[in-house]
């Protein structure tokens, strides 16, 4: 095989200077029938990457540029799974940064947990939907006191999860065989006076990119709705540990994006004309709706935290490197994270204090605590908030100067669109707005920061890259034409795009993303929480990429008066909302500070309520 730096001085000896030139080049070779480069095809990929290569030097090229080529043919072939990762892993401490304390096994200590619940026994409602909506907190200091059972508890979410999903189309498997003999197990130790913890007999739903043994694993894509994977993932393995009852297996966008999977598309229990935004989309849906008691979703690039945007639940986007991964769908290794979606924050809090830590198969976990404290003092914490985020409503959008024709007759015909979104975006500001003011008022001095400048959406290129490997073999296969979704920023397409993005560029990318994870870091050695607009791209974007910790919370219902939202959702953007939608708010915290960020949020949660509110039609 010949070697890189071989390689190199052949390109740089006929003056090839141009990265992109050598993954065009051989992306073309791999479309060919008889995958061959030939010096048609180096005039091809030079015209992409807008260089010139003179005929007498292409002649030189062409052995050793074969040669290589049928070296990634002999890569091909192992038929890489899904699960292998690469030889590498990404880590969101740096150099200098402050490392987590280490347990080298998980310690699950109790949690300091709020003041009681406030169902008292003679509140206890005979009909048991009427707990539907009830936080974690409270139903687990229900079932400890022997008031209800997991049986009838599992068999009340079940029955709302078959009611419900018709309208809302939240549902891929019901697991309930696994379901009730959980339950009855978990019951039967109850009265032997085992509790397993805040947990026990609790019902819950999984995205379904988790693996569970004896059930699809469908990814929500088509072609793979017969998969079956012949082990549970480790975060269903702690949650049956937990005492935690899985009763189904949630929808997601096909391969995590979107809300529409081979069956359809997820509703928002708040407007069902509406997406619920992914691509935890059966997660964050289900938990509105009060189908489950609490779910957990997965995060690359937003699959947590719009949903929950949309739906108006609490999501948690834990440190990257916090959850095992293991028996997970991979879409990108760098930038995957599995994480809880609940009605409140505590309840997040005490689904991370099952999940979190090392398991010894997923290497990029580090070995550090959790430990929750319902009563931290959150006013002694350090807060900032982005504060052009705060002032800039405005979807960003490219200079029309620099646009094709073709382009700017697009942009022209997306004028109302946009003047559009900028109405929602300006209406949706007071409640962001709010929000600090509320927070000064419990004598928080919050201190106004700026984001870090960087070309975010170009770094986070990188993604496509990691997740055109992850599904290699659904390009070179062509089975990627069974995915529902065929259109330009659907994955078939953005695979196709990721074979141009040369290995170079890839690692380009990542030497950008240190400088963010570095101008990150630099914020969190002077403050301890950051707040910001849950709609912002670019924060999202950021801390995507840096690994930091992310909950969102409800933050009120658009009032009657709120811009009608667009004919047809088009899934670009999360907050179209309408009349008696939610909107929400973010928190951002330091690495590995997890459970510092769940309680600065869960004060402001138990001030504010918003988080008990319901979506009238399901209530």
């Amino acid at each position: 095989m010949i070697k890189r730096r071989e390689f190199l001085l052949i390109c740089a000896a006929v003056g090839v200077v141009s990265s992109f030139f050598v993954g065009a080049l051989y992306a073309l070779a791999a479309t060919k029938r008889e995958p061959k480069i030939t010096g048609e095809t180096i005039d091809e990929a030079a015209a992409l990457a807008g260089i010139e290569i003179p005929p007498d030097k292409k002649q030189a090229m062409l052995a050793k540029l074969n040669e290589q080529l049928r070296a990634y043919d002999a890569v091909r072939r192992l038929r890489l799974p899904n699960d292998l990762p690469p030889a590498f892993r990404f880590d969101p401490l740096i150099s200098g940064g402050r490392s987590p304390m280490t347990e080298a096994v998980p310690v699950r200590t109790p949690a300091v947990l709020s003041e009681p619940p406030t169902i008292a026994d003679d509140e206890i409602p005979r009909d048991l939907e009427k707990l539907a909506f009830a936080t974690v907190r409270e139903l687990g200091a229900l079932m400890q006191r022997k008031k209800i059972s997991a049986a009838d508890l599992t068999e009340m979410y079940l029955a709302r999860l078959k009611r419900f999903n018709p309208e809302l189309n939240f549902l891929i498997t019901l697991t309930e065989e696994r379901a009730r003999a959980q339950a009855s197990e978990l019951d039967v130790e109850l009265g032997k006076g085992r509790y397993r913890g805040p947990l026990h007999g609790i019902p819950w739903g999984a995205k379904d990119l988790l693996a569970v043994r004896g059930y699809p694993t469908t990814w929500g894509a088509a072609g793979f709705q017969q998969q079956v994977i012949d082990d549970d993932a480790t975060i269903v393995k702690r949650l049956d540990e937990a005492g935690a009852v899985l009763v189904a297996k949630l929808t997601l966008g096909a391969l995590a994006m979107g809300d529409k999977w081979f069956g359809g598309r997820t509703r928002n229990p708040w407007n069902t004309a509406e997406g619920s935004s992914g691509s935890s989309a059966g997660s964050a849906s289900a938990i509105a709706a009060g189908c489950v008691a609490f779910a957990i979703g997965s995060e690359t690039l937003g699959s947590i935290s719009s949903p929950s945007t949309r739906c108006g639940t609490t999501g948690f986007r834990p440190t990257f490197g916090f959850v095992p991964r293991t028996g997970a769908m991979t879409l990108a290794w760098t930038m995957d994270k599995l994480g809880p979606i609940c009605r409140a924050v505590e309840d997040c809090a005490l689904v991370m204090q099952a999940i979190y830590g090392p398991d010894g198969i997923d290497l990029t976990v580090h070995p550090a605590p959790f430990l929750w404290n319902a009563a931290l003092d959150w006013k002694q914490l350090r807060v900032g908030y982005f504060k052009t985020l705060f002032e800039d409503q405005s979807p960003s959008e490219k200079s029309p100067e620099a646009l094709t024709q073709e382009e700017l007759k697009d942009w022209e015909a997306r004028k109302p669109d946009r003047d559009a979104a900028r109405a929602r975006r300006d209406y949706d500001r007071q409640y962001d707005l709010d929000a600090l003011a509320t927070l000064r008022k419990t004598g928080l001095d919050l201190r106004a920061v700026e984001m870090p400048d960087l070309p975010l959406d170009a770094i986070a290129l990188l993604l496509n890259a990691e997740a055109a490997a992850a599904f290699d073999d659904l390009t070179l296969t062509g089975r990627d034409d069974l995915l529902t979704e065929q259109g330009p920023d659907d994955w078939p397409n953005l695979f196709r795009v990721a074979r141009f993005y040369p290995a170079v560029e890839y690692i380009q990318a990542n030497r950008a993303r240190t400088l963010a994870m570095r101008r990150m870091a630099k914020l969190f050695e002077e403050l301890d929480i950051i707040i910001a607009p849950s709609f912002s791209d670019a924060q999202l974007t950021l801390t995507n990429l840096t690994g930091h910790p992310s909950v969102i919370v409800p933050n009120g219902l658009r009032g009657k008066d709120a811009p009608k939202p667009p004919p047809v959702d088009s899934g670009d953007d999360d907050s179209i909302g309408g009349p008696g939608t939610p909107v929400s708010l973010t928190f951002l915290g330091g690495l590995y500070s997890d459970a510092t960020l769940l309680a600065f949020a869960s004060a402001y949660q138990r001030a504010t309520g918003f988080h008990n509110l319901r979506p009238p039609r399901f209530a």
